[in-house]
């Protein structure tokens, strides 16, 4: 399938291009802010074009159209306030959403964040804004008509992977090396028990294809 990735030159973003461009299964194409970025990726032979979360649906649709899947790593950052957490990792998100079902890429996986789903996890976390974004953007893409996935890592560190996981519907926060969080983003997209699914993913000692059998 063609792969529509948000946040293609964000940490895990980056690595998710990687992968896709690497695989036999899937093309990728690359949603950036500036063109900057998109001279960047076509130097380097990935499909990318400009749009951005706090733009239209229609642009975003535009930028989308084509292809049949969307995985949705983008964020606003940690050095960022709540205005942008809001406008990006909750709105954004949402406007990501309708865009995918207005050109029909049906398939959409998105990285939200450990124990987003339950707020009494949160409750005084420092970082609450963007909890609340990730649950209330979760909530909508799960009402929505998208044959969504939900992975909602730990702790993101920039170790090597280890590509091995513990995924759940509760597990007790601890970390993950972004590059498994990658690897599980794209192994997602054809694992069908794993449709309109969410999970707590974070590192552990089973093998990521076998842990996404046994959800």
């Amino acid at each position: 399938m063609k792969v529509f990735v948000i946040g293609a030159n964000g940490q895990i973003g980056k690595q998710v291009i990687h992968l896709l461009q690497e695989s036999k299964e899937h093309n990728v194409r690359a949603m950036v802010r500036d063109e900057a970025q998109v001279s960047a990726l076509k130097e380097n032979g990935i499909e990318a074009v400009v749009a951005n979360l706090e733009g239209s649906v229609e642009d975003i649709a535009s930028a989308a159209e084509g292809c049949d899947a969307v995985i949705f790593t983008a964020g606003s950052g940690g050095h960022t306030g709540p205005d942008k957490t809001l406008l990006v990792d909750l709105d954004g998100a949402v406007k990501s959403m309708e865009a995918a079902e207005k050109v029909g890429a049906n398939r959409y996986v998105m990285v939200s964040a450990i124990q987003a789903h339950n707020r009494d996890s949160w409750a005084n976390s420092p970082i609450k804004p963007y909890m609340v974004a990730k649950h209330f953007a979760d909530k909508a893409l799960i009402a929505s008509k998208l044959n969504y996935t939900i992975i909602r890592p730990g702790g993101l560190v920039n170790e090597a992977g280890t590509g091995n996981v513990s995924i759940g519907e509760n597990l007790q926060r601890d970390s993950i090396p972004r590059e498994d969080v990658a690897k599980t983003l794209v192994a997602v997209l054809n694992e069908e028990n794993t449709y309109r699914r969410s999970f707590d993913l974070v590192i552990g000692d089973t093998a990521i294809s076998d842990a996404l059998k046994n959800l």
